[in-house]
């Protein structure tokens, strides 16, 4: 058991992005996945969450999580590297009387994309894609918020990267866990060498 702190944070009005000042290098573009698969869906997640021990969706059967992504609201954005993935998100936005709110429910680099600048170009491009989602969804109210939840178990650029873009922190909240392991599966171990 270890304690697990979570962040929750949001932003309330479009005008709250502050738009990240590094663009996307030459060879990159982050782009909608129209029909995503749950495999692929599967791929990006375990991907980008290996190693910040992501668990939640790795026992739910196929039908589970194909429901989830053709969920009306749900979509998601990949960054490609010269025609790589590079990086994810996953937006879920549910109408409501006040407006619709898109919680960003995933959100990272795979491992060969950390530590160059893209976290930043990468959200901004998904809070901005938050912010007009109620336009590519039938019956859709205009957006109010957009929040999402980090935990000292992501990455330990997460909150500055979230603070930067323009979200504030509204709740946090401590727990004991016992974090599953993301990486089960991804990779065996590395053979020692001498």
């Amino acid at each position: 058991m270890i304690e697990v702190t979570t962040t929750h944070l949001q932003m309330l009005s479009r005008d709250g992005l502050n738009p990240s000042e590094r663009g996307l290098p030459a060879g990159a573009r982050i782009e909608r996945v129209q029909a995503i698969t749950p495999e692929f869906s599967k791929f990006l997640y375990r991907g980008v969450g290996s190693s910040w021990n992501w668990t939640d969706r790795l026992e739910l059967p196929r039908s589970q999580w194909d429901a989830l992504l053709r969920t009306p609201g749900t979509e998601t954005h990949v960054l490609y590297l010269e025609g790589a993935p590079g990086g994810y998100v996953e937006l879920v936005g549910r109408p409501g009387e006040a407006g619709t709110e898109v919680e960003i429910m995933y959100f990272g680099l795979f491992p060969h994309a950390i530590g160059r600048g893209l976290g930043g170009a990468l959200l901004t491009e998904a809070i901005a894609r938050a912010w007009d989602l109620d336009h590519r969804f039938e019956g859709f109210s205009p957006v109010t918020r957009v929040w999402v939840h980090t935990c000292s178990l992501d990455g330990p650029a997460a909150t500055a990267n979230y603070q930067a873009r323009g979200l504030h922190i509204f709740h946090t909240e401590s727990e004991m866990l016992s974090p599953g392991d993301g990486r089960v599966g991804m990779w065996p171990a590395e053979e020692p060498t001498s």
